[in-house]
């Protein structure tokens, strides 16, 4: 492992870890992307563990590949205010973590992929426009429009919620879509990077970039294999948008969605719910995931066999 600062001029700097295998250099590598809200370089927020890029770049390492991952604009050790940020500015930084690993020695330039989880993955297809890449790994990517996805996650997940709260949300006469929705168009008007909504500070363009982003503009562009995965009781991405995702790629892509595993990449038994996720991510990130990732990376990038 080494900790690198990505430096620029005229942007702020973005502190990371190249983790690398123990072999003979230089080897095929994977920039993982960074996740939305304030998750560090390893995918974790202070009151939520996530860790799947740790764990994602350990297992990669293991099967001979670099990677190369990075706390986001106001995170962990990068300075500034996550806040501030858009959409468009982490596909930016998605960039210039990717020109960076390209000029490490041990790595070799000309077969570097893209890889990341959620919104990570948003931007990892949206960078391949302009960024050379070997292939992209897009896990739990919705391929639906940012305000429409919001709009299904609300219609989603209701039905899960405890008993007690559905119980004040019939008794108050809430509609939780429609609040989504109503709270979109506040989102819409603003015209600040941050904006208080309900007494919250929410990272305002961020939120209208997102709402007016399509995922399949950028899938229609891309001309590299790739890998595409969400699990099967995924709340969060509708796992159906596997399909759009092959049939939006020219040239298709490989898709995998295993039984029982949720947004967290982590097995559940039983019903889909978020109430389950604190338990979840007490466990490591689901094995068959990982080494799908891993064999299909070592494919693409010549290492198979």
């Amino acid at each position: 492992m080494r900790e690198l600062t990505l430096s620029i001029p005229g942007v702020p700097p973005l502190a990371g870890t190249l983790a690398l295998p123990d072999r003979d250099r230089p080897v095929p590598a994977v920039v993982i992307a960074s996740g939305s809200g304030p998750l560090d370089r390893d995918s974790n927020h202070r009151r939520a563990r996530f860790d799947i890029s740790r764990q994602l770049a350990a297992a990669l390492a293991d099967g001979g590949i670099a990677s190369l991952r990075y706390d986001k604009r106001g995170v962990g050790e990068s300075p500034g205010d996550w806040r501030t940020a858009g959409l468009y500015d982490n596909v930016d930084d998605l960039a210039r973590a990717r020109e960076a690993l390209a000029a490490r020695t041990e790595v070799d330039a000309d077969r570097i992929l893209l890889a990341g989880h959620s919104e990570e993955a948003i931007l990892a297809a949206a960078s391949a426009r302009g960024v050379p890449a070997t292939g992209l790994v897009l896990l739990s990517m919705s391929a639906t429009p940012g305000e429409q996805l919001l709009r299904w996650q609300a219609r989603r997940i209701a039905p899960t919620l405890p008993a007690v709260v559905r119980g004040i949300l019939r008794l108050f006469r809430v509609d939780l879509e429609r609040k989504v929705a109503a709270n979109h168009e506040r989102i819409k008007a603003t015209t600040t990077d941050v904006a208080r909504i309900g007494g919250v500070r929410h990272n305002a363009r961020w939120l209208r970039e997102f709402l007016a982003h399509d995922p399949r503009d950028d899938l229609r562009r891309v001309a590299v294999p790739v890998l595409a995965l969400t699990g099967a009781k995924d709340l969060q991405v509708d796992p159906d948008d596997l399909g759009v995702i092959a049939d939006s790629v020219p040239g298709g892509a490989v898709t995998h969605r295993p039984a029982d595993v949720t947004h967290t990449l982590r097995r559940q038994p039983g019903a889909p719910s978020l109430k389950a996720y604190r338990r979840e991510l007490r466990e490591p990130v689901n094995p068959e995931v990982l080494r799908t990732v891993v064999t299909w990376c070592r494919e693409v990038t010549g290492l198979a066999g």
